[in-house]
């Protein structure tokens, strides 16, 4: 429990110098600090494996899986790729909602930042749901597998390219609750207009973005417990990659076309993670096989986005 507290105090230490110093003022976040700071989650997630090996080598938690040191630190490591990966798919539906609501480019690292304290609660929950499930009843490892293909099959069709924030029943949702105001005033999420408290598009985009992340997690979670099912794995591999998910978006959203084949790299993950929780009983895969189809596919759908042109593809 000690380890636990400590990661979230951790994490508690990491949000509040993000909005309380670095980020204290608001401002657009170029592509250089963006990219910057990407690459700082992303070092820190990879250091963060080491603090792995040393708990699982010490004895310091719980190790309801019996995982070697070794085969911990593969796992969080192929953990952490899953969940940075399929962030990447977060990121174009980020975009699309920030572009609907007219949010300023220059309160979007706010509205990010508390939709990700949300999304570290919710997505908690269901890890230690998730967790739960595949303990006690092992057939429900089925059932998240059959799952992920469907959502691979559905990422390929591409059903989610005319999605419309203004249109979904979540923004229909929030109408009917209070009203809402197309006046933006600073990064307040509600301000006073005509003696009435109304919802500015800040908050609007907030919480459509905190619901969309919840469905996003609805693949995320049952992805890595592909991987493990040890919970202290699962939980922190996953929030170091939402917490590297703000500086992702404000990188690679201005380059969203660049990366057209991405889609493709997510479908063969999901395919692949799938696949793995419906023969896990009967083909047990070293953990170096897993990580090499993540980074293969990642490397793959990234070089084709960038060597590929449009000209290419559209004479082919």
């Amino acid at each position: 429990m000690l380890v636990w507290i400590l990661f979230l105090v951790l994490i508690v230490i990491f949000l509040a110098l993000d909005l309380g110093v670095f980020n204290k003022e608001d401002h657009v976040i170029k592509t250089k600090e963006a990219g910057i700071w990407t690459l700082v989650w992303v070092t820190v997630a990879f250091l963060f494996s080491g603090v792995i090996y040393w708990l699982f080598s010490s004895g310091l938690i719980d190790n309801p899986t019996n995982l070697t040191p070794d085969n911990a630190v593969l796992k969080y490591i192929t953990g952490y790729l899953i969940e940075l990966s399929l962030s990447i798919d977060n990121v174009f539906v980020i975009a699309v909602i920030f572009s609907s609501f007219k949010i300023p480019a220059i309160y979007q690292h706010r509205v990010l930042f508390w939709g990700i304290l949300g999304a570290i609660v919710f997505r908690a929950l269901m890890i230690l749901f998730g967790v739960a499930l595949i303990t006690r009843f092992e057939w429900i490892i089925y059932i998240f597998g059959v799952f992920l293909l469907y959502t691979a099959f559905n990422m390929l069709k591409g059903e989610d390219e005319d999605f419309d924030p203004q249109k979904s029943f979540v923004f229909k949702q929030l109408k009917k609750l209070f009203p809402i105001t197309a006046t933006i005033k600073g990064h307040d999420f509600f301000i006073v207009e005509n003696a009435k408290k109304a919802a500015t598009p800040l908050f609007v985009a907030l919480i459509v973005i905190e619901l969309t992340d919840i469905l996003f997690a609805l693949d995320s979670i049952p992805a890595i417990l592909a991987i493990t099912a040890d919970p202290f794995i699962v939980f922190s591999s996953n929030i170091l990659a939402i917490l590297g998910l703000r500086s992702m978006y404000f990188l690679i959203s201005r380059m969203l076309q660049k990366f057209r084949y991405i889609n493709y790299s997510l479908v063969v993950i999901l395919a692949f993670v799938g696949l793995k929780m419906l023969f896990s009983n009967y083909i047990h895969l070293p953990e170096w096989v897993s990580l090499t189809v993540i980074s293969v596919s990642l490397i793959t759908g990234i070089l084709a986005s960038r060597f590929i042109s449009e000209k290419e593809e559209t004479a082919s």
